[in-house]
C-alpha cells in the first residue's frame, strides 16, 4: 500500500460485492472524486465501487493450492528447535494467496456493544465480536492486572498458567477453574517471562527472577543492566537480550543448584528485544534494526542481517525458515543459501484499513501502518500450519503458511504484547488488563 507523500488511498465499503446495479453505459474505471469521498455528480459518469479483482486466472501465481514447506513438521519450541536449512524449493511458494481470505464487515469493534448498549444489532455496520474468521472461539477472558501483559508462560507438567505484567505482578492461574490462585510482587515491570522445563524465568529491571514451579525455589540472576527484553534456552544455556545490548548467557549448575554466568555477546549498538534458538544458531533481533546470528557452539557472531528498518521485535524458526516481524511493517522470511548466510526469501507487508465516517452514509477506509510485535507458530484442527502475529493496532493476525492468506483477526480493548501457544489447540493472548484463552475448533465431520 502506497503511502507516500501523506496520499491516502480509499477503498470502497468491505464485505462483499457491490449492490449497485450495473450500468453498461458507465465507464468501467472508479471516479476519482468518489474516492476521494466529495463526488456530488449525479447521475456520475464513473463507477462508484471498486472494480473485481482479477479472477485466478489472471493472476501473476497461477491457480492451485500453495504448496507446503519441503519439511512440514512443526514450528520450533521446547521439543524441537530446528532453524533454517538450505532448499532449493523455498522460493516456490511463500505468498500465493489462497482461496480463503476472510471477508469483513468493518475491522473495528462497536464501542456501544462494548459498553452493552448498541441498539443496531445485526445491523450495525461495526463488529459485535472480539475476533473475525472461522475455525476458532474465544473460551474464556480472565482479568486482574493492573496494565499490559507482557508475558504469558506454561510450565510443562503443571495445571498452571503464569502472566507477567507492567503492574510489577506475576500472576499464578489454575487452567481448570480459570482462578487466580497467586499474585508475586516483584518491584519492577515484567519485560519478558519463559518457561522451561520446571524452571519459570521472568526478566524485569537489572535482573533474572528464576522459580522452580515444583519445589518453589527461587534465584536471582544478576548481571542486566537496564530491563530485560527477551529470552530463551539452548544448548543447555539460558539467553537474555538486555537494554543496554548485552546477550547475557547462563549455565544451571546441578551440583550447586545455581545458575552460573558463562557468557556476555556484544554486538548490538541498541537494546535487545528477541531472541529465538535453531539450527544450532541464536538469532538477536534489536531496537538497533538489526538480526545478529551466533554460533551456540562458539557464541561467535556468524553474521548480521539488516533489511529491516525499525526495531526487530520477533522472531520465530519454522523448519528451514527464519520468521521476523519489524515496527517497519513487514514480516521477512529469510532461508540459508548454499554458503550458510540467509537471505530473504519472501517479504510480507502489512496493512490495516480505517473506517472514516464523514456524515451520515458518507463513510469511506483508509490505509494506515502498523506495527508488528510479535510472532507465534501452530497447527489449526487439521494440522494445518497458522502464523499468530501481534500489531501494535490492538489486534492479531492469523494467516496460513506459507500462502500468507489471512485466516482472521483477533481484537482487544489494548495493545496485545504477549501471546502463548498451548496443548490442545489452545493460544493465549494478553492485552492491558488479563488474557484470552482461545482454541481451534475441531472439524465437522462429512459422512
Amino acid at each position: 500500500m502506497d503511502l507516500d507523500g501523506g496520499n491516502r488511498r480509499v477503498f470502497n465499503r468491505l464485505g462483499g460485492p457491490s449492490t449497485a446495479p450495473t450500468d453498461s453505459s458507465k465507464h468501467q474505471k472508479v471516479c476519482y472524486h468518489w474516492r476521494a469521498g466529495k463526488c456530488n455528480r449525479f447521475p456520475c459518469p464513473f463507477l462508484h465501487r471498486e472494480l473485481p479483482a482479477p479472477g485466478p486466472a489472471a493472476t501473476a501465481n497461477g491457480s492451485g493450492a500453495p504448496k507446503r514447506f519441503a519439511d512440514d513438521s512443526g514450528f520450533s519450541g521446547p521439543a524441537a528447535r530446528r532453524g533454517p536449512n538450505f532448499n532449493n524449493n523455498h522460493h516456490n511458494s511463500w505468498g500465493r494467496m489462497g482461496a480463503n481470505k476472510v471477508v469483513r464487515k468493518t475491522e473495528k469493534v462497536c464501542n456501544y456493544w462494548v459498553q452493552g448498549n448498541c441498539n443496531y444489532g445485526d445491523k450495525c455496520r461495526f463488529l459485535h465480536s472480539w475476533s473475525l474468521g472461522e475455525g476458532f472461539t474465544m473460551l474464556s477472558h480472565l482479568d486482574g492486572h493492573q496494565k499490559v501483559v507482557s508475558g504469558i508462560a506454561l510450565p510443562a507438567g503443571l495445571d498452571k498458567l503464569y502472566t507477567g505484567s507492567k503492574d510489577e505482578t506475576v500472576r499464578a492461574w489454575d487452567t481448570n477453574s480459570g482462578q487466580c490462585t497467586c499474585v508475586i510482587n516483584l518491584g519492577g515491570e515484567v519485560g519478558c517471562m519463559i518457561s522451561e522445563g520446571p524452571w519459570l524465568f521472568v526478566g524485569i529491571p537489572n535482573v533474572v527472577k528464576a522459580w522452580n514451579t515444583q519445589t518453589n525455589y527461587e534465584l536471582s540472576l544478576t548481571g542486566p543492566v537496564g530491563q530485560v527484553y527477551a529470552m530463551v534456552v539452548g544448548n543447555d544455556l539460558l539467553f537474555a537480550g538486555t537494554q543496554d545490548g548485552t546477550i547475557l548467557a547462563w549455565k544451571f549448575n546441578a551440583i550447586t543448584n545455581s545458575f552460573e554466568a558463562a557468557a556476555s555477546l556484544k554486538s548490538h549498538t541498541l537494546a535487545v528485544v528477541s531472541l529465538v534458538v535453531g539450527a544450532n544458531r541464536l538469532y538477536s533481533g534489536s531496537m538497533d534494526h538489526s538480526i545478529r546470528v551466533w554460533s551456540l557452539e562458539t557464541l561467535q557472531c556468524l553474521q548480521t542481517l539488516t533489511e529491516h528498518h525499525n526495531v526487530v521485535m520477533s522472531l520465530l524458526c519454522w523448519e528451514q525458515f527464519l520468521l521476523s516481524c519489524s515496527l517497519d511493517q513487514t514480516i521477512k522470511v529469510w532461508v540459508a543459501t548454499e554458503n550458510g548466510n540467509l537471505e530473504v526469501t519472501y517479504t510480507h507487508n502489512e496493512e490495516h484499513f480505517m473506517l472514516v465516517i464523514r456524515g451520515g452514509s458518507d463513510w469511506r477506509m483508509e490505509g494506515e501502518a502498523v506495527g508488528l510485535l510479535n510472532l507465534r507458530g501452530m497447527h489449526d484442527s487439521e494440522s494445518k500450519p497458522v502464523l499468530l502475529c501481534t500489531c501494535n493496532d490492538n489486534s492479531v493476525r492469523l494467516y496460513d503458511l506459507p500462502s500468507f492468506s489471512e485466516r482472521g483477526k483477533i481484537f482487544a480493548k489494548q495493545e496485545i504484547r504477549a501471546i502463548e501457544v498451548g496443548p490442545g489447540g489452545l493460544f493465549f493472548t494478553g492485552d492491558g488488563t488479563g488474557y484470552r484463552v482461545w482454541k481451534w475448533a475441531q472439524p465437522i465431520a462429512t459422512s
